[in-house]
């Protein structure tokens, strides 16, 4: 059958159960779940042109798979949420492998024993791992703070280098903060794996949708009972009704098309854009990429390469280790990270959570507290960091809620 598109001046309210802001993995599963699980009629609205939301791959002019909004690896240790988006696609085996660029010299990352005997040398470094092994055991991830923690200046030293030549400045990058202001909570988790598996991510389930992303959410959103609106932005039909005119008046109902909506409305964009941004903007990362085809079949050693300590960008990401493709070309996409300044040219990527913006966000969340039927999910909606598996987790368990 395919995806049902419609314009939404077509659409007649009086046909609709459940409304979903959003088609990426929240929104996606969600229309998915109410539709088939709960019998609901299920309209999807998408203010981009395309469903799948980051997720979202395509062809570029070499013909080669690239993901139009930053690499996506598919990895969890949750297999319901595993079993879940295999039901929509066949999957690859992909094991992702990150290496630093350490002024030329790649290191495995995270960094393990095959990153010290690069950074120090084989016998220093098989010093340096007996002691770690001694003191934490093997095939462990411990973290620089537990290092420093030990008193003892050899471990000090791999913490250290740890932390200025792979944590520092890609950080600083990626968050647009000097050296005092990276928060110690996150330098702490910083780990070093006693190990030489160069895995980036070790969890039981990995791969790569075999044929991309998209694929994959054409089969999501592929079902009778869904309507997919493209190019729609909830705050452009949503017509908000408060409990009074005071600034902080909660939510009491949302009209759609002159009518008030009381079926479920799952939403999964920025909370404070749906409130027009009223308590003013909630500060993100967004993030530019840069493009390039070559005439070869790789151009880097592996998947993805961070650049610790040298360049503005953050990392450069070659499609074909990650979609499989063969082709006497390849594409590779440079990432900037900076700030989100602009909502009608950017893309909000990376909530900064700190406590100050916390309670920014919960005085967006308490608007929508009186409203039963209204469900923030997912990363901006929430306010959170979640990878793809704990959204595709969280979506599940709020269906589970909605339809039992």
């Amino acid at each position: 059958m395919g995806v049902q598109y419609c314009d939404f001046k077509d659409v007649d309210m009086d046909e609709i159960d459940a409304v979903v802001v959003g088609s990426g993995f929240a929104g996606g599963v969600m229309a998915r779940e109410l539709a088939e699980r709960g019998g609901a009629r299920v309209l999807v609205i998408e203010k981009r042109p395309h469903i799948g939301g980051n997720m979202y791959d395509e062809a570029d002019e070499a013909g080669i798979l690239v993901h139009r909004y930053g690499p996506h690896i598919f990895h969890t240790n949750d297999k319901r949420a595993f079993d879940y988006v295999r039901r929509f696609t066949e999957w690859r085996d992909y094991q992702h492998e990150v290496l630093a660029d350490w002024y030329g010299t790649y290191l495995p990352v995270p960094f393990n024993k095959n990153s010290m005997e690069i950074a120090f040398g084989e016998e220093k470094a098989a010093r340096l791992t007996e002691k770690l092994i001694d003191t934490f055991g093997d095939e462990r991830k411990v973290t620089i703070t537990e290092l420093r923690e030990q008193d003892d200046p050899e471990l000090s030293e791999i913490a250290d280098f740890v932390y200025k030549n792979v944590f520092l400045y890609y950080t600083q990058k990626q968050w647009g903060l000097t050296p005092e202001e990276v928060d110690p909570s996150v330098t702490a988790r910083v780990p070093v794996f006693i190990s030489r598996d160069n895995r980036y991510f070790q969890d039981a389930y990995q791969g790569m949708p075999l044929h991309g992303y998209t694929p994959l959410f054409e089969r999501m959103l592929d079902h009778e009972n869904i309507q997919v609106c493209l190019g729609v932005e909830a705050e452009s039909v949503f017509d908000l009704e408060f409990e009074s005119d005071e600034e902080d008046a909660p939510l009491t109902v949302i009209n759609i098309k002159d009518r008030p909506f009381e079926g479920p409305i799952v939403y999964t964009g920025p909370l404070d854009e749906l409130f027009l941004s009223r308590f003013g903007r909630l500060p993100y990362r967004s993030l530019d990429f840069a493009y390039e085809t070559h005439d070869a079949e790789h151009v880097l050693p592996c998947g993805t390469v961070n650049f610790t300590v040298t360049e503005d960008y953050t990392r450069i990401t070659e499609f074909k280790y990650l979609t499989g493709q063969e082709s006497d070309k390849t594409t590779i996409m440079k990432e900037y990270s900076h700030s989100y300044d602009d909502p009608k040219k950017q893309i909000p990527y990376y909530a900064i959570i700190n406590a100050e913006n916390e309670a920014h966000y919960g005085r967006y969340r308490a608007l929508t507290s009186a409203l039963p039927n209204f469900h923030p999910l997912g990363r901006l909606a929430e306010y959170r960091y979640y990878n793809m598996d704990v959204i595709i987790g969280r979506a599940l368990a709020l269906a589970d809620e909605l339809v039992g």
